[in-house]
């Protein structure tokens, strides 16, 4: 692998630069802001642990910044970009400050959420720097579209970060905590300043590491039963489990049958449950129920 030449990746002036030709203004609409810091970009892949035989995916990468210090460490990297302007431009960015990896670069142009296949061989990392408006749903989907990600670091909006990295029985444990979980081994893996974004956001980021889990959370419950036990239960954070479950199993005797059958206390609180135990309810609300399960349906991380 040739090495790139030191200026490869973008500064300050080379995105503003970058931004003024294309007539781009980041938009609060998007969650656009740019990194404009080469050291940052690269402390985000050495934090990533992107290795030469990867394949990364990067979704959002706006002006090329992070793809730019990604194609320098990885086999490949395939970036999604739902911005016309951007996605129209970044293959000739690339081209343009690292010729010796553009073979190694493929664009996707399109929302992210809707992405369900990549160009070249199967992703094993996820790098990026999330539009902080669609975070969580962005990193959810393309975990359980993408199995093959085994490695996955993303920038977020700090108390987005501290929620998905939360423990069981803090007070921002919630939704993104137990699905991210059911993925992945989460947690917090540094903080990103302000000043270096263009526009400095008004809000400080943090980097999120998830480490696929190796052996899936064991269940005969499918991921959709698991996830509306955690949707119920978190709707209604402040009332028991037996009372903030009643809606979702039709009863709250019923609720309380399936909370005892898990080995779960009906007067436990949703932020007090592992996603293990969030599992076990799900399971025992269906093994209750009259109608066999069909052969062919889903189970585990499937």
């Amino acid at each position: 692998m040739s090495s790139p030449t030191p200026d490869a990746l973008l500064g300050p002036a080379d995105v503003r630069e970058l931004a003024a030709a294309l007539g781009v203004r980041p938009t609060k609409q998007r969650g656009q802001n740019f990194v404009i810091d080469a050291n940052t970009v690269r402390r985000i892949v050495r934090t990533a642990d992107v290795r030469p035989d990867d394949v990364v995916v990067e979704v959002g990468p706006g002006l090329g910044s992070l793809t730019l210090a990604l194609l320098e460490a990885a086999d490949r990297v395939t970036a999604v970009e739902i911005d016309d302007v951007l996605a129209a431009a970044l293959p000739a960015t690339v081209a343009a400050r690292m010729p010796e990896r553009a073979d190694r670069f493929a664009l996707v142009h399109s929302d992210a959420m809707h992405v369900t296949e990549l160009p070249g061989p199967a992703p094993t990392a996820l790098v990026a720097n999330l539009p902080y408006n669609v975070a969580v749903p962005v990193l959810l989907h393309m975990l359980d579209t993408f199995p093959s990600i085994e490695r996955t670091l993303v920038m977020v909006q700090a108390e987005v970060a501290d929620r998905l990295a939360a423990p069981p029985g803090s007070k921002v444990y919630g939704v993104p905590s137990v699905k991210a979980n059911w993925y992945a081994e989460v947690k917090r893996a540094g903080a990103i300043g302000r000043n270096v974004f263009w526009p400095a956001p008004n809000v400080d980021s943090g980097l999120v590491s998830l480490v696929r889990r190796t052996e899936p959370i064991r269940t005969g419950a499918t991921k959709r039963e698991v996830f509306a036990v955690v949707d119920a239960a978190f709707a209604q954070r402040r009332k028991t489990l037996r009372a903030a479950l009643a809606g979702w199993a039709g009863s709250a005797a019923a609720a309380e049958a399936a909370l005892v059958a898990a080995g779960v206390s009906p007067q436990a609180r949703g932020e007090s449950l592992t996603v293990a135990e969030f599992a076990r309810i799900a399971e025992a609300a269906s093994q209750r129920e009259t109608t066999p399960a069909s052969p062919t349906q889903e189970s585990g991380h499937q």
